[in-house]
């Protein structure tokens, strides 16, 4: 079956998604750059982020290049389908998002400086797109995992899109949920940029600078 990009960038029903599997992709647990895990347990005092921002490929690499980040992996969330592959994800029938999961030491690098990178680098006003990129795999979004969290990145969202604003961008379509399941992406797609250094990288940010901060919200 084809897709058009038009069915690509709208949210497929629970009920009309692709079934998926039970089964976890075989991942091997070591980062191709700095060696840490890519999987749980991580060492005490890390921190969880999970964010959204297209293509994960150049996403992942703006983390791991990161002080303070102990370890990246690229997966997909908060759609319905369990377990998708690349391709599955790729069709547009799992609602799935391209997303990045950092595990970073907050004495080193807080979560406020996260979000920073995570605005900074790519486009948030662009709906089910990043530049060519179109679907709901490259939405933009951030996942958390405590109500600090919540508080950090809906702050910064309002700072952020009043910067763009000014800047003569349109509104932040960005997402902020709760943090949904995780499912790893295949071995292959895991520091992607890093095992192929010419690698395709869509990532592009808007040049706006990114208060960071929740009092930025007030500025």
């Amino acid at each position: 079956m084809f897709f058009t990009q038009r069915n690509k960038a709208e949210m497929p029903a629970a009920d009309r998604a692709l079934p998926g599997r039970s089964q976890e992709m075989p991942l091997e647990d070591r980062h191709f750059v700095n060696g840490n895990p890519l999987k749980p347990p991580f060492p005490e005092g890390m921190e969880l982020a999970l964010v959204g921002m297209g293509c994960f490929w150049g996403a992942e690499r703006v983390f791991w290049q990161a002080p303070g980040v102990f370890s990246t992996s690229v997966g997909y969330a908060a759609g319905h389908t369990p377990n998708p592959t690349y391709q599955e994800v790729c069709s547009g029938q799992t609602g799935h998002n391209e997303v990045v999961r950092v595990v970073f030491d907050p004495r080193v690098i807080g979560y406020d400086e996260v979000l920073k990178l995570f605005w900074e680098n790519h486009d948030p006003t662009q709906g089910m797109r990043q530049g060519n990129d179109v679907g709901t795999q490259y939405r933009s979004g951030v996942y958390i995992y405590s109500e600090d969290q919540r508080a950090a990145a809906e702050a910064s969202k309002v700072a952020f899109e009043g910067r763009l604003r000014e800047a003569g961008y349109d509104v932040v379509s960005t997402e902020i949920i709760d943090a949904p399941e995780f499912y790893y992406a295949e071995d292959d797609h895991q520091q992607y940029l890093a095992k192929n250094p010419m690698g395709y990288c869509g990532l592009g940010g808007t040049g706006v600078s990114c208060p960071i901060g929740i009092s930025a919200a007030a500025e």
